[in-house]
C-alpha cells in the first residue's frame, strides 16, 4: 500500500467513526451488512459502540448491538460504553446496553464502576437505574472509595446524600 493509499484509508475510517459519533444508525447498518466488523476500533481503542454510547445515540447503539457489537468492549483507557454513558447521563443508552448484556458495573482498570462515575457527576437518576439493575453501591475502587465516597470527593453532594455518603 502506498502512502497515498494509506492516507485515503485512514480518512475513510475516520468518516466511519464519525458516523458513530453522529449516530447515523442507517449508514452503520449498511456498512456492517457489507462486511464491516461491528467491533471496529479507532487508534484510541474506542469502538463504534463506545462512540455512539458516549454521544448518546441510542438508535446507533441498538443497531451496533443487534449486529453483534460487544457491549463491554473497553477502549485503550479501559473504559466501557456503559461507563461513558453514565458519565454523560444517557439513561436510554444505558438501558439499551443493559438489555443487550452489558456488565452493570462497567468497572475500569482502577475499579471505578459506572455507578461511581454517575455519582461523581450527581446523576442520581442514572445511579437509581444502575442500582435497580444490580450495581453494587458498596463496591470500592483501587483507592478504596465507594460511589458515595467518590461523589463526596468530587463535591457531588446530592449524589453523596442520595447514597448516604460521608457526612450525610
Amino acid at each position: 500500500m502506498t502512502a497515498e493509499e494509506e492516507a485515503r484509508m485512514v480518512a475513510a475510517l475516520a468518516e466511519v467513526f464519525d458516523l458513530a459519533r453522529h449516530g447515523d444508525a442507517a449508514a452503520l447498518a449498511a456498512l456492517i451488512a457489507r462486511g464491516m466488523p461491528p467491533d471496529l476500533r479507532n487508534e484510541k481503542g474506542d469502538s463504534l459502540l463506545m462512540l455512539a454510547a458516549y454521544h448518546g445515540h441510542v438508535d446507533a447503539v441498538r443497531t451496533l448491538l443487534e449486529a453483534g457489537a460487544s457491549p463491554d468492549l473497553r477502549n485503550a483507557a479501559g473504559q466501557t460504553p456503559i461507563a461513558g454513558a453514565a458519565f454523560k447521563g444517557f439513561r436510554e443508552v444505558i438501558e439499551t446496553l443493559l438489555a443487550h448484556g452489558a456488565d452493570v458495573e462497567g468497572a475500569s482498570p482502577d475499579g471505578r464502576t459506572a455507578l461511581m462515575t454517575a455519582a461523581m457527576f450527581n446523576r442520581t437518576e442514572i445511579m437509581d437505574l444502575l442500582i435497580a439493575r444490580g450495581a453494587n453501591p458498596d463496591a470500592r475502587d483501587s483507592r478504596g472509595l465507594s460511589a458515595a465516597d467518590a461523589a463526596a470527593f468530587m463535591g457531588a453532594g446530592r449524589a453523596a446524600a442520595h447514597l448516604g455518603g460521608p457526612g450525610h
